[in-house]
């Protein structure tokens, strides 16, 4: 009996160590970047006011506009900064902002240089709302996987970004359209963590 335990340990433990090792080696599996990302992230969707209804349908609103950003912020990472194709991604970049301020994409943008990102991915984003004096205002908090360009996880990043959906009326209807007011401001970002997240 006691041996066949010691055999079992023997052929467990190896498994194990095997499978954790597997696990850790955690590859992308979104869409590649590619020009047609840059022609959907333009930023000109207007959603309804009964779109807009449910919490469920903010997120998955404001998860799709932090992945297109991320999609563009990757996409204009990678590139020399300093072609035509370069312009017009910055161009639509700050299009996904209130304001054209060239600060709004700095910590975001350095962040990727650093790290080498070719790839990012959203994970567990979730809204919430903050009164402050007269204003509601509107948050989104989410991790962020990336990864490198053999598609490689590096890390997964918790972030924070401010939003807003103003008023746009087409044709006599009540609609929004989406912006960020703050994106990855470091005051309101947590520490960086190593595991990835599933």
């Amino acid at each position: 009996m006691k041996k066949q335990n010691k055999l079992y340990h023997l052929l467990i433990i190896p498994a194990l160590i095997i499978i954790g090792i597997i696990s850790c080696d955690k590859k992308y599996d979104g869409k590649d970047n590619s020009l047609e990302t840059l022609r959907n992230a333009n930023n000109r969707i207007t959603y309804s006011k009964t779109k807009l209804d449910s919490v469920q349908a903010i997120n998955v609103i404001t998860s799709q506009k932090v992945q297109d950003l991320l999609d563009l912020s990757t996409l204009y990472t990678s590139g020399n900064k300093d072609t035509e194709i370069d312009s017009v991604i910055y161009t639509q970049m700050q299009a996904h902002f209130l304001s054209k301020d060239s600060n709004n994409l700095k910590p975001l943008l350095k962040e990727m240089d650093s790290l080498k990102v070719k790839f990012a991915k959203v994970n567990n984003l979730t809204t919430s709302k903050s009164i402050h004096e007269k204003d509601t205002l509107d948050f989104a908090t989410f991790d962020v996987e990336y990864y490198d360009n053999k598609k490689t996880y590096i890390t997964t990043v918790n972030r924070k970004a401010q939003y807003l959906l103003k008023a746009s009326p087409v044709k006599f209807q009540k609609e929004f359209k989406f912006y960020f007011t703050k994106f990855y401001q470091k005051e309101s970002d947590s520490t960086k963590t190593t595991k990835p997240a599933n």
